[in-house]
């Protein structure tokens, strides 16, 4: 009988790249628990990250394990980000009482209030006032959540996927808000007066 080895498909995670078969490639660890491989290319942009490379020591920073709803980003922690940099849009009680659905996009609102991207939005709403905001959640095993700020003359699309190494990506922009789907265009969430993404949820 003949013996053949299974293919398994290996992707960088930082780019999310198929990594070829035989590629060199690091482990790191985002959380202090579990390791991942990352493509030498984005090796730095891992350490950047606050990863820690297979073999060093983890930080105490680390070691905490992660609620299901950060209040900080691994890089945040790390640095000693204070908390009101990334306070939760939702207080601990009202948590309790919400449903699934309203979980999601709390949670996919406090990832972007955590990521770099809040910072665009709230210079793009400097210059041209509070956008209208949406947060849609996708079906699938993935568990993404698109994000769309929409503005008379521009708008920018992100997408939320709460376990990948990269939680908040952009996906798309353009300039006509007539381009937005309509399934991306039920605006039910604000980017408040402090600059954070606020769901509305009928529960609060």
């Amino acid at each position: 009988m003949r013996v053949t080895k299974a293919n398994v498909t290996r992707v960088c995670a930082v780019c999310e790249r198929t990594l070829l078969m035989g590629e060199q490639t690091l482990r790191y660890s985002p959380d202090g628990h579990e390791f991942v491989d990352v493509c030498t290319l984005c090796s730095e942009i891992a350490l950047d990250s606050g990863w820690v490379r297979e073999g060093h020591a983890v930080s105490p920073a680390l070691q905490q394990h992660p609620r299901r709803r950060r209040q900080k980003t691994l890089w945040q922690a790390l640095l000693g980000a204070r908390d009101e940099e990334a306070e939760p849009v939702v207080s601990e009680p009202i948590l309790r009482r919400l449903s699934d659905d309203e979980l999601t996009l709390v949670e996919a609102a406090d990832l972007f209030n955590q990521s770099d991207f809040r910072r665009t939005v709230a210079g793009v709403a400097k210059s041209l006032g509070e956008p209208k905001v949406s947060i849609v959640p996708l079906a699938g095993v993935n568990a993404e959540t698109v994000l769309t700020f929409a503005w008379d003359i521009t708008w920018y699309q992100y997408r939320v996927t709460p376990d990948a190494a990269q939680p908040v990506r952009i996906a798309d922009r353009g300039h006509d808000l007539d381009e937005v789907e309509p399934a991306y265009a039920q605006w039910n969430a604000r980017f408040d007066e402090t600059g954070r993404l606020v769901p509305e949820l009928a529960t609060v």
